[in-house]
């Protein structure tokens, strides 16, 4: 029987045809169409258990169900953030490390910081991941039941009172400085290391008054601290007859803390757009939203181009309002 073989001509085609198959398998077993292939770091710039570290692990775990790898939580606190953005601008853009942390790690740390860091061009925003309005609460010997009356006392004893913050330069601290610009009243900031330890203080009546992110809530139910408005451009949905700032006659006094996540340059963008929907999808799931609430946050979706125009006009009030108000990190 005679054996036939192929041209040389058809041979070469051959062997062609078989390399492009196997650069196109290679190609797509790397390609971001195959993310995640390992799990995904998310770096956290606050200790455990605060506002930021918690909804942090709330989202992980509903994108471990979605993306089919382990989200893991990787606390690196410090310098308001800083530290964990510096991580994560060395890490690889390989889709499998993120930050997590308030829009104030790009918006206000610039101006307070002397670094070499700069979010906006370091680092790729993905989306946000939620938000928390800011509470004006007074101790609760405060003669006062509203933001009005608070302010016709200070103007009366113009430097006697105080207020406590969770350090200079954080999101509670600019609130109230806000606050302050808004109604032109007097008072000296009295900084901690951290929201809880200043409320804390509020409470005991060492402090007057404090920008709170939501922690003081169990205390304003039980008439311990006095809520006497919200530093927001809208009310709160966990206390809707309580007025903004704002409606009080004083606008211009509204910072919410607004949480979102970032990747480092270079990531691919179908990776950060797949991401950007997991975040979506997993915001609006029930579940989530009442552990949110058990925080004081709302998960308010935004996708990349929404997050981007956030970034630009908080960074724009709150360099300003540091320029201004001459805030300096001690």
């Amino acid at each position: 029987m005679a054996i036939s073989f192929p041209a040389p001509a058809r041979l070469r085609r051959a062997f062609i045809a078989l390399g492009c198959l196997a650069l196109a398998g290679a190609a797509f077993a790397q390609s971001p169409a195959a993310w995640p292939t390992k799990p995904i770091r998310v770096v956290v710039g606050f200790a455990p258990g605060g506002s930021t570290d918690v909804m942090a692990r709330i989202l992980a775990q509903s994108l471990t169900e979605s993306l089919g790898q382990t989200v893991l939580i990787d606390n690196k606190p410090g310098a308001s953030g800083n530290i964990s953005a510096a991580e994560v601008v060395r890490a690889a853009p390989d889709g499998h490390t993120f930050l997590i942390a308030p829009t104030s790690v790009e918006t206000a740390n610039p101006s307070l910081f002397k670094s070499t860091l700069l979010p906006s061009r370091d680092l790729s925003p993905v989306a946000t991941v939620g938000r928390t309005q800011m509470y004006l609460v007074a101790k609760p010997q405060m003669n006062a039941k509203d933001a009005r009356e608070l302010v016709a006392l200070a103007r009366a004893k113009p430097g006697t009172f105080s207020y406590a913050s969770a350090g200079t330069g954080t999101p509670p601290h600019l609130a109230c400085e806000l606050f302050k610009q808004a109604t032109a009243v007097s008072a000296t900031h009295v900084p901690y290391r951290g929201a809880a330890p200043a409320l804390q203080d509020v409470l005991s009546g060492q402090a007057d008054f404090v920008c709170d992110p939501g922690i003081a809530f169990p205390h304003i139910r039980t008439g311990k601290a006095k809520l006497l408005g919200i530093v927001s451009a809208k009310r709160s949905p966990f206390f809707p007859e309580v007025p903004t700032i704002g409606e009080q006659g004083f606008p211009g006094a509204d910072l919410d803390i607004w949480f979102g996540m970032w990747a480092p340059n270079g990531t691919p963008p179908e990776v950060l757009a797949r991401m950007s929907r997991e975040i979506g999808k997993a915001l609006a799931q029930p579940a989530l939203k009442s552990r949110y609430a058990d925080l004081g946050a709302e998960p308010v979706a935004m996708d990349t181009p929404e997050f981007r125009k956030l970034l630009a006009e908080e960074g724009a009030v709150l360099s300003a309002l540091i320029a201004r108000q001459k805030i300096v990190v001690d």
